[in-house]
């Protein structure tokens, strides 16, 4: 009961706040305007939504396969070895640092004016992605990995240390390659991770916002303007609060909708 009463008023009662923002015409500074369901029709006739969409589609085509295929495979590749540990804690430790220290870092380190790279090779490297788009969300795409690429080893990780020894070895006795053991064994074996993993990095993907506001700021020309930055700007620069809680509606149904296909589709074909 302490748990539930805790899960509805943080959650639930927040919730229920934001659905009721979303039927306003609504500033923050006075009162607002019932304007019943006006906000979600303006929904679908948002050009600047559909792009967003769509950068966010490409930021998640471009990590989602990475982010779960790099996970498996290293997990795969270390697990029993002497290295397992340090390389473990090596790719875990971007994840304990905040991201805002984090894309401070790859800033300096990558900016296409000043950073250190440009600077070391006296401007002969230039960075593509001040004025190239899809190279910004390579950027975003890669900062994104590097940060959260140690918890999905974790996670896959512990999936193959539950997998019975025997069952492995017994395959391998019966003449099982080993790739076979981990096509037929190991990655069935490991559905449960698998759809975890695929939530994860799709939400990774919804609410990708500070690494872009740090990195990008949204631009070159729009090129890195995800949901959930276009949902700061909408709320925070353009200050229609009404409409920017309708699009946190949005998004919410959104993942809800994206983790339920993922499941079923990785419960059937794995």
């Amino acid at each position: 009961m302490p748990s539930l009463f805790s899960l509805l008023l943080f959650l639930g009662y927040p919730l229920l706040q934001v659905l009721g923002f979303s039927t306003l015409e609504w500033g923050g500074l006075q009162p607002g305007k019932p304007v019943g369901l006006q906000n979600y029709q303006t929904l679908l006739s948002d050009s600047d939504l559909r792009s967003s969409l769509l950068v966010t589609l490409e930021f998640a085509a471009l990590t989602l396969p990475l982010y779960v295929a790099l996970s498996a495979f290293i997990a795969l590749e270390i697990e029993g070895t002497r290295l397992e540990r340090l390389v473990k804690a090596l790719m875990f430790l971007p994840g304990l640092l905040t991201v805002g220290a984090s894309a401070v870092g790859w800033y300096t380190l990558f900016s296409p004016d000043y950073g250190l790279l440009t600077t070391l090779s006296n401007g002969v490297l230039k960075l593509p992605w001040g004025d190239n788009a899809f190279a910004a969300v390579v950027l975003v795409a890669a900062f994104t990995l590097w940060l959260h690429l140690g918890y999905g080893i974790l996670v896959f990780s512990a999936g193959l240390k539950s997998i019975p020894a025997e069952v492995l070895e017994a395959a391998r006795v019966d003449g099982a390659s080993e790739g076979a053991v981990r096509r037929f064994i190991v990655l069935p074996l490991l559905r449960p991770s698998l759809v975890f993993l695929g939530v994860v990095g799709s939400l990774y993907a919804l609410q990708s916002y500070t690494a872009v506001f740090l990195l990008t700021k949204g631009g070159p020309f729009g090129g890195t303007r995800v949901l959930g930055y276009y949902l700061f700007e909408t709320a925070f620069e353009k200050y229609r609060l009404g409409y920017a809680a309708a699009l946190s509606v949005f998004v919410l149904l959104l993942a809800f909708s994206i983790a339920a296909l993922q499941g079923r589709f990785l419960s059937r074909s794995v």
